[in-house]
């Protein structure tokens, strides 16, 4: 099973690309986690390590997508 981490600070831009995308993925092959940067701001470092720039971004298997540009990660961290 894919595991697939959408990254997000709770922009407007990120709420929408989340509803959307997340809602095409398949429940059966793909393991869904959802990482607010901005209630949960220690997982920052991760996502940078994985290679996420900005915000939405969506992680499946260590592959990174960044979705529409809401926000850098230098702009969440502030």
């Amino acid at each position: 099973m894919s595991q697939a981490t959408f990254y997000h600070a709770g922009c407007t831009v990120c709420v929408d690309a989340e509803q959307m995308i997340l809602n095409y993925l398949d429940k059966a092959k793909t393991t869904t986690e959802i990482v607010h940067l901005g209630t949960d701001p220690n997982r920052i470092t991760e996502a940078e390590k994985l290679g996420v720039e900005s915000v939405p971004a969506l992680v499946i298997d260590g592959n990174v997508y960044h979705i529409n540009f809401g926000a850098s990660l230098k702009d969440v961290k502030g």
